[in-house]
């Protein structure tokens, strides 16, 4: 009897450990992982804390490892907040990438359908009383002191190809803005000699961009420079070539585009083949210098735009086997642009704010600055992937020029 009476004690100890292990199991599979719980993600989906394989890795065939969940300290994360359930939460915006942190829309409150101001400079000088042109002529010094209030004030600068492709890869919160440099003058950019060596002139506004995105990075060197090659070596004069010029402007990421051949007043044009060679000519004095190179923006020389009968001329055409096509056409004035994914968009007349000069001119940057209020101005979600707009502002963006892009509201 005793030993029956142990088989039958060490029997129900054995069931009890299986049906409490049956119940555990059950548990576990119902519930999800903490990174599920965190960010609504599948099992096939991976967590926005681990990073994908970079292309390098997939193409050579190396195996990765997915890195272990961490805080920056080093420790393990505390327990994640919640999937979003109740209107108190904030809504956050999806990562798109693995390198690109999700922000909070309602703190940040981005507005990618907002406008986007495009900067026109003409002439730059030490000393403004040297010169009696008083609204297209900027100083060293106030050009420095632009720079560092644009930056203050949240504006980054992009180029014009991404201004145009709506590739705004901006940090979330901040206003992107993009320069422009007409006429090619030498206080915008030259060279000079410095043991033996050609460097741009630090007294040039290219060389006091170069020198401001050295204390601050993340404000942009971005611009594009609009030539008249007419004036072949006094273009940018200075030290080296007009050649020499060129390629060193190009190396920091500036851009050229086409401002006609002579500074022609388009309003005048008679025929198509007088603007064919103004365009043309120009675009193909380019490539006599640098082969490979395309104007594919347009500032129209005084505003004046071709009448309408010979605007598809300003768009694109061939000059002695030369062809040239411009994706946008820039204005001289006189207020802020609207993105180029908006439904207002017109690439064949893109708003331009003049810089102030000597004296301030309505409608100048000077004017602009204090009314180029939040509400109205591009506000980056930091995603160049996605584009958010607050709810009620989505029927101003043109889905059709989204090319991949995810519209989200807020």
């Amino acid at each position: 009897m005793r030993i029956l009476k142990g088989i039958l004690m060490l029997t129900l100890a054995v069931c009890l450990l299986i049906a409490v292990s049956c119940i555990i199991g059950n548990e576990n599979k119902k519930a999800p992982s903490r990174e599920h719980i965190a960010d609504g993600t599948t099992e096939s989906e991976p967590s926005p804390g681990i990073a994908s394989p970079t292309p390098a890795m997939v193409s050579s065939g190396q195996e990765t490892s997915p890195a272990p969940d961490i805080s920056p300290s080093g420790q393990e994360p505390s327990e994640p907040t919640p999937a979003l359930s109740s209107p108190e939460q904030k809504p956050s915006a999806p990562a798109q990438e693995a390198n690109i942190e999700p922000v909070d829309y309602s703190e940040i409150r981005p507005n990618e359908s907002g406008d986007i101001p495009i900067v026109m400079f003409h002439n730059f000088v030490e000393d403004l009383d040297s010169t009696n042109d008083e609204e297209f002529t900027t100083s060293f010094e106030a050009f420095e002191e632009l720079l560092e209030t644009l930056y203050n004030e949240g504006y980054r600068l992009i180029s014009m190809r991404d201004f145009i492709d709506h590739n705004i890869s901006v940090p979330a919160g901040t206003k992107p803005m993009v320069f422009t440099f007409d006429d090619g003058s030498p206080g915008q950019f030259n060279l000079i000699e410095e043991n033996g060596k050609l460097v741009v002139n630090p007294k040039s506004a290219a060389g006091i961009m170069i020198k401001f995105s050295e204390k601050h990075p993340d404000f942009g060197l971005k611009g594009i420079f609009y030539l008249n090659m007419d004036k072949e070596e006094k273009t940018f004069e200075g030290a080296g070539t007009l050649k020499e010029r060129l390629e060193i402007l190009m190396s920091y990421g500036f851009e050229v585009g086409n401002h006609s051949w002579g500074h022609f007043y388009f309003s005048q044009a008679k025929n198509r083949e007088q603007i064919y060679e103004r365009l043309g000519r120009n675009q193909k004095r380019l490539q006599e210098i640098i082969g490979g190179v395309s104007f594919y923006s347009l500032a129209l020389p005084h505003g004046g735009k071709a009448p309408e009968e010979l605007k598809d001329a300003m768009i694109r055409g061939e000059y002695e086997g030369t062809r040239y096509f411009h994706e946008t056409i820039m204005a001289v004035g006189s207020t802020p642009s609207v993105p180029s994914i908006h439904k207002d968009y017109n690439p064949e007349y893109v708003a331009r704010i003049r810089s102030q000069g000597k004296v301030e001119i309505k409608f100048d940057l000077t004017y602009w600055l204090p009314n180029m209020t939040r509400d109205r101005m591009y506000i980056s979600d930091g995603d160049p992937n996605t584009v958010v707009v607050p709810k009620g502002k989505e029927n101003l963006i043109d889905t059709g020029k989204l090319n991949g892009k995810k519209l989200i509201t807020y």
